[in-house]
């Protein structure tokens, strides 16, 4: 047998790839590419590289930014339940927030998609997603890049990565160089844990003795999976408002890190930022998730975006504008604390109520 074995064509499908899936995939989503097609894109997918014309986009003088991004270990929580329909969103979400917190406006994205055997209708579904975050987005998926790699994947799993360019005007980039102590901090409610902390959040799952198909304690109406995959808020078009009142001195993407690590990403050395928790509700299911791994306020506001996905830095005349654009946007929002002098302290501080975060 093995004689006749090494006697037969050894080909690139009997090693695990097979070139038909991919091109049957390609075939599948090109409608789905089609949908977010927007003023400046130049060719349609399958070609060699994609090709975007800005001033045709309506730019004058602009400024190219760009930003990759995966969605971590939610993926695993997808492929346990068998629920691909919106882990795609949550991958554009993770490249555009980024974007326009420099006041950038997503114009196209690309994906990766890597497997060991490709499941046409599971990577369908994926891009399905993709193509649903760009359109909230407002950005043109033109291309990417279906990989199948037998002996790199275990079976049934797959790995996602996402690489947006978006592009805004020279002189109007963010952060503002006239941040001071006395701005208005705004927060904009996150829809749950997004895409970060899930190494986390599924060892919370493990201890709490649940699985993901049981009744959300935090929520009985869904699952702990369903709540576990909404997916991640794309900012775009609230931030987009926002930036039309021409109050915006800065935004913040609250990814890995939480508000603490990451809101002194956009402060000057010399400015620190305090926040009120009372201001704003911490969700259910963070309540619940503190509750289960003991969690102090520390490590929930260094590990989660508790409750507040972007943050906006507005001079405090300005701030009752912004705030008013983001609610007329569709985002929930409060202020939530100011900048101050830094000194020699911290740069996050916080006033935290009685018995936060449980």
């Amino acid at each position: 047998m093995g004689e006749q074995d090494s006697n037969r064509p050894l080909t690139y499908k009997a090693a695990g790839v097979d070139i038909e899936a991919g091109d049957a995939l390609v075939e599948g989503i090109k409608p789905l590419a089609a949908s977010t097609r927007r003023p400046g894109v130049m060719q349609n997918l399958g070609g060699f590289a994609a090709a975007f014309d800005l001033k045709a986009a309506g730019f004058k003088d602009p400024v190219v930014l760009s930003g990759t991004d995966g969605v971590g270990t939610k993926l695993i929580i997808a492929e346990k339940t068998g629920d691909h329909t919106t882990i795609g969103i949550d991958l554009v979400a993770m490249c555009v927030n980024d974007l326009v917190v420099h006041g950038a406006a997503p114009m196209f994205f690309l994906d990766y998609f890597a497997t060991g055997h490709l499941d046409v209708q599971t990577a369908r579904t994926v891009i399905a997603g993709i193509a649903e975050g760009c359109r909230q987005a407002g950005c043109a998926l033109v291309g990417g890049e279906t990989a199948e790699m037998p002996d790199m994947y275990a079976p049934g799993t797959y790995d996602l990565a996402g690489f947006a360019v978006g592009a805004v005007e020279r002189g109007e980039m963010l952060p503002r160089t006239d941040l001071a102590a006395g701005d208005t901090v705004i927060g904009i409610a996150s829809s749950g844990f997004h895409s970060n902390g899930y190494s986390l959040v599924r060892k919370i799952v493990d201890r709490s003795g649940l699985g993901y198909h049981s009744p959300a304690p935090f929520d009985p109406a869904t699952t702990i999976g369903q709540a576990l995959l909404t997916p991640t808020r794309i900012y775009i078009n609230t931030c987009m408002a926002a930036m039309k009142t021409g109050g915006v001195k800065a935004f913040c993407h609250i990814t890995g890190g939480g508000l603490t690590e990451n809101i002194p990403r956009v402060l000057t050395d010399d400015i620190a930022v305090h926040i009120d928790l009372s201001r704003f509700e911490l969700p259910a299911m963070f309540r619940w998730a503190a509750k289960i791994a003991e969690l102090p306020a520390d490590e929930m506001l260094k590990t989660f975006n508790c409750g507040i996905g972007m943050v906006v830095v507005a001079g405090p005349g300005d701030a009752g504008a912004v705030l008013a654009a983001i609610r007329e946007a569709g985002d929930r929002a409060e202020i939530i604390g100011e900048l101050r002098p830094r000194g020699d302290g911290e740069a996050v501080t916080y006033d935290i109520p009685a018995g936060w975060p449980c």
